[in-house]
């Protein structure tokens, strides 16, 4: 990001030991060191805040295309969608149902014991 050599580090480390005094460097490293992570801090909150209104956005047009899609989808075949609730309710109670009654005397039954060899 910053394109600093080591030279120019080595100008800013003599230029503050001069300017502040080797006494109280660590005290001012320490205050830069808070800033420099405020700094980090809210530029994270920040990047994700965008992030976030990015990722919204995108989930509201891929939600637009789904329900487009859906739209399309439904027009193009009305017929299967169009079933009677008495129908559905009918073939949902068909498929709770067995095949054969349990009381029916000419359904086939099956020996409960080992299986012939």
């Amino acid at each position: 990001m910053f394109d600093v050599g080591a030279s120019e580090l080595l100008l800013v480390v003599i230029v503050a030991i001069v300017v502040i005094g080797p006494k109280d460097l660590p005290m001012a490293l320490r205050t830069a060191g808070r800033w420099i992570a405020k700094l980090r801090r809210m530029s994270n909150h920040f990047r994700s805040g965008i992030e976030t209104m990015i990722r919204e956005a995108e989930l509201e047009e891929l939600e637009a295309k789904w329900r487009e899609q859906n739209a399309a989808i439904m027009a193009a075949n009305p017929d299967e969608t169009a079933v009677a609730p008495a129908e559905h309710e009918r073939g949902r109670d068909d498929a709770n149902k067995p095949a054969v009654p349990a009381d029916d005397p000419a359904a086939p039954r099956l020996p409960l014991g080992d299986p012939p060899p």
